[in-house]
């Protein structure tokens, strides 16, 4: 048998050139599959095989030394308490102005927000935020407040606080810290706003955070927490939004979201939700401000910070469909009906408010053709073959 040796040669150098190839593209393309894919995939092992995060309690906890360092005239258990420079602790007591106790507050809203964003705050004021609206339209009670540290740019920190102590004598509706304003202060943030739920409207039934940028659609919010009050289990045990399960830590040093193996050595976050909007109920509130107590808050990415809390007392979070992650949701009517938020509107609040609100909504889902059309409207919109990160496939079926 004649055997072309030249062949031979010839398919042999196609296949180096094609390795060769395959490896240089592996190699360009490394952090990428290692973000994309290798670091999911030890995560996703962890957290469903292993599924064991003990340490948090060990390697979180307040040390000594922590309590040596943080300790001076304004710490409490190795934590640093910032004076307040905006406060209104009696935001939750006493009696209205429409003579309603102020003391059955259905949520407690807390909206993260920059001291320059004026214009976001301005039109939560206008629109979901509205406490009178929510009062006299849904017959509840809520109170809204801004979460704020001071600006962190010296040179322009006085101007800006000046129109901040104007903006809060006209709406009455600033908590401020004296810590600076910036991403890596996100931790500090939240624990202020747990410590003023506790301290100052410790009988709401629920507690919500969430971003300057998100939207809430109100009236659907609030039928929601009507159900969950009148539910056999009560507002008990309740940790809800857009769950993110085993999501691995970002060690690629130019991300804002970095975090280094020092800092978080093990593969995989214990599960959280999505830092835009969740909401607890008032006990699961008054857990996570006693884990703050107990864990030291060097993890700067707040939304994993509340997944540390919550894991170390027990507490697991819930998803819920029409809690958006860090997506924005789709503009239609038939998602109007159920979406109860959506982040990325740092623009179109009052639109968006007008037309999810519009009474018209729900007759496009009224009715089995209804109900139909607007099943179809949703698969079309949510069951994407691409990943977004916004509703799932699944809301499209509820």
């Amino acid at each position: 048998m004649f055997m072309n040796f030249r062949r031979i040669h010839k398919c042999q150098c196609v296949q180096l050139l094609t390795t060769g190839l395959v490896l240089c593209v592996v190699m360009v393309c490394w952090e990428e599959l290692d973000h994309h894919v290798v670091s999911h995939m030890k995560s996703y092992t962890y957290r469903y095989l292993v599924n064991s995060y003990d340490f948090l309690n060990s390697s979180f906890a307040i040390t000594t030394n922590d309590q040596q360092r943080k300790n001076g005239p304004n710490s409490l258990n190795g934590l640093v308490n910032y004076p307040y420079v905006i406060n209104h602790p009696d935001k939750c007591g006493g009696v209205g102005g429409d003579g309603r106790s102020l003391h059955d507050v259905l949520l407690l809203l807390f909206v993260k927000s920059s001291p320059e964003n004026f214009e976001r705050r301005q039109a939560i004021r206008d629109t979901w935020g509205n406490e009178s609206f929510v009062w006299s339209e849904l017959g509840e009670s809520v109170r809204m407040v801004f979460a704020l540290g001071v600006h962190p740019d010296v040179g322009r920190r006085s101007r800006v606080q000046s129109a901040l102590l104007e903006e809060d004598k006209t709406y009455g509706d600033l908590i401020q810290q004296n810590f600076l304003d910036t991403f890596h202060n996100l931790t500090t943030k939240l624990i202020m706003q747990f410590h003023w739920g506790h301290n100052y409207c410790s009988r709401a039934h629920f507690f919500m955070s969430a971003d300057d940028d998100i939207f809430v659609h109100m009236p659907n919010l609030v039928k929601y927490l009507r159900e969950v009050l009148s539910s056999q289990s009560g507002a008990k045990d309740l940790w809800v939004g857009h769950v993110h399960r085993g999501a691995p830590p970002i060690r690629r040093k130019e991300s804002k979201y970095h975090v280094p193996y020092d800092l978080y050595p093990w593969p995989s976050y214990p599960d959280y939700t999505a830092g835009a909007g969740y909401v607890v109920s008032g006990d699961v509130a008054t857990k996570i401000y006693h884990a703050t107590l107990a864990l030291n808050s060097s993890m700067y990415i707040d939304d994993v910070f509340m997944g540390i809390c919550a894991k170390a007392m027990g507490v697991s979070p819930q998803e819920h469909v029409y809690f958006s992650g860090e997506g924005k949701a789709p503009y239609h009517p038939c998602i109007y009906d159920h979406m109860i938020t959506s982040h990325g509107h740092a623009t179109d609040v009052r639109s968006l408010w007008q037309a999810a609100t519009d009474p018209a909504v729900h007759s496009h889902s009224r009715g089995f053709i209804g109900k139909l059309y607007c099943t179809a409207v949703k698969v079309m919109l949510l069951c994407r073959p691409y990943y977004q990160n916004t509703y799932s496939c699944m809301a499209a079926f509820t």
